[in-house]
């Protein structure tokens, strides 16, 4: 691939030739059948059959293809074992690489946007990308002044590709419903195009990358990499080694998926708080598991891991392309109405539901049933710690898509007013990692430092939404 593709017609006739496929692998496993292969072999090939070509396609085309792609990858713990196998491998691998640019069509991009002299930036640079995303590469290059640094490059024409892409693929999301049972995917991917804008601005992720460095420049647990130069379609931050998320949901020790579990929710819930804004792309790419910090001297020698006590690994955290503004931390509903369904409070909690437009003035539910379709979903809250896991979120699935379920009936009659959409999507987007790397996590103990509300004593009274505000979309689990 020479660049990444921009005619809308080319990438608008891969993307329709997805849905082709998926049902001509239907017809194909139809036949196996017909001769003579058992269901469950032929039901195998064509599962992985669509795994490669869903990978093959998301993955060359990058833009919106591939951003969604990432998107699913975290749902993947939600889908049926025997569906998720084949699946699993495909979309993971979204979330670390991609077919790379071409060095010249690199070069190109840094000599148009930081200067023709661009090499006098570094002392080295390394033409191989060390990572490949949705709408940009990374390189890792030594900056002037010595540092190792990431080169964040973005693909020419990424802006037009986003849009084509996300539009052609709202087209036919109802197909792709299978891969990630219990959630919608047409609203998320109009969240996702919604987001286009700030994605391709590298001076807002920037400004984002900034603001969290600084809030977190001392703290033990969480490491922010500094910006060094930024440019338009170019950021250039400090390098961070340390094991990809991605690498330790499968190969991790238990110590070190609860480690990455324990600091992923601390960074979910203490960001907003600390900051006033909330990192909104928490796939496994976006996230590296760093030994403690050792002196210059322990540096150089690379301790071996083995060697690195599990309770002090470190959470590296990358991309603030996408973030949610929340200058008040995160909204006080949510821990008013975790701490009253925790505490039974039906008529409560469907009162604050009903002020904050999660239930629309024209519909009628019955508490208790809005507080049983509730508890399920809140169970990690309400021990001292939780274990997540595939079975779990599996559970909570089926019992949401299932349409004969009395879950998705009453779900479906709920709402999700527009400020909460990207909250929404970002809690739901940690749990399934959590439940990929089955982490046993204290969620109640960062809640209770962290989220307004949850503890009665630090209760203030909610506001209602102002009038005119819009009504959001269903809400789907």
């Amino acid at each position: 691939m020479s660049d990444l593709p921009r005619k809308a017609v080319t990438r608008t006739a891969k993307l329709a030739a997805l849905p082709l496929g998926f049902a001509g692998r239907a017809t194909w496993g139809l036949g196996k059948r017909i001769g003579g292969k058992s269901a469950e072999l032929v039901a195998r090939e064509v599962q992985q059959r669509t795994a490669d070509q869903l990978f093959k396609t998301l993955g060359e085309l990058k833009g919106g293809a591939m951003k969604l792609g990432q998107a699913l990858s975290v749902f993947e713990s939600a889908l049926p074992e025997e569906i998720a196998g084949p699946y699993r491998a495909a979309l993971t691998k979204l979330q670390e690489a991609a077919p790379p640019l071409p060095a010249r069509t690199v070069h190109g991009v840094l000599a148009e946007r930081i200067g023709e002299d661009w090499r006098e930036y570094f002392l080295e640079f390394e033409d191989t990308p060390a990572a490949a995303a949705s709408i940009g590469q990374v390189h890792r290059a030594v900056w002037h002044d010595g540092r190792v640094v990431a080169v964040k490059v973005q693909y020419p024409g990424a802006g037009e590709a986003l849009l084509s892409d996300l539009a052609q693929l709202s087209r036919f999301a109802r197909l792709l419903g299978p891969l990630v049972p219990g959630v919608d995917i047409k609203p998320l991917i109009k969240e996702l195009r919604d987001r286009v804008s700030e994605e391709l601005d590298y001076e807002l992720e920037a400004q984002a990358q900034r603001e969290h460095a600084a809030e977190f420049a001392d703290d033990q647990d969480v490491v922010i990499p500094q910006v060094v130069h930024q440019a338009d379609q170019v950021l250039v931050t400090e390098w961070i080694d340390g094991i990809p998320l991605s690498e330790v949901i499968v190969e991790g020790t238990a110590e070190q998926r609860d480690r990455a579990g324990q600091l992923l929710a601390r960074f979910l819930f203490s960001g907003p708080a600390r900051t006033g804004l909330l990192h909104a792309d928490p796939h496994p790419g976006n996230f590296r598991l760093l030994p403690p910090a050792q002196n210059p001297a322990q540096d150089a020698e690379h301790p071996e891991e083995e060697d690195t006590p599990a309770g002090s690994w470190r959470l590296g955290v990358l991309d603030f392309g996408t973030v949610d503004r929340l200058p008040g931390g995160l909204p006080q509903t949510i821990g008013d109405s975790l701490r009253m369904a925790m505490e039974g409070d039906a008529a409560g909690v469907y009162e604050l539901l009903r002020e904050e437009n999660f239930v629309k003035e024209s519909i009628d539910l019955d508490p208790d049933e809005v507080l049983d379709y509730l508890l399920p979903m809140i169970e990690p809250t309400q021990v001292e710690e939780f274990t997540f896991t595939r079975g779990w979120i599996r559970d909570q699935a089926a019992r949401v898509a299932d349409p004969r379920s009395p879950a998705h009936q009453l779900g479906r009659q709920l709402n999700l007013p527009p400020s909460y959409v990207l909250i929404h999507r970002v809690t739901l987007s940690t749990i399934g990692v959590l439940c990929q790397l089955g982490a046993t996590v204290r969620m109640r103990e960062e809640l209770e430092e962290w989220l307004p509300g949850f503890l009665a004593e630090a209760t203030e009274t909610a506001e209602a939404p102002e009038e005119g505000e819009p009504e959001g979309e269903a809400v789907q689990v």
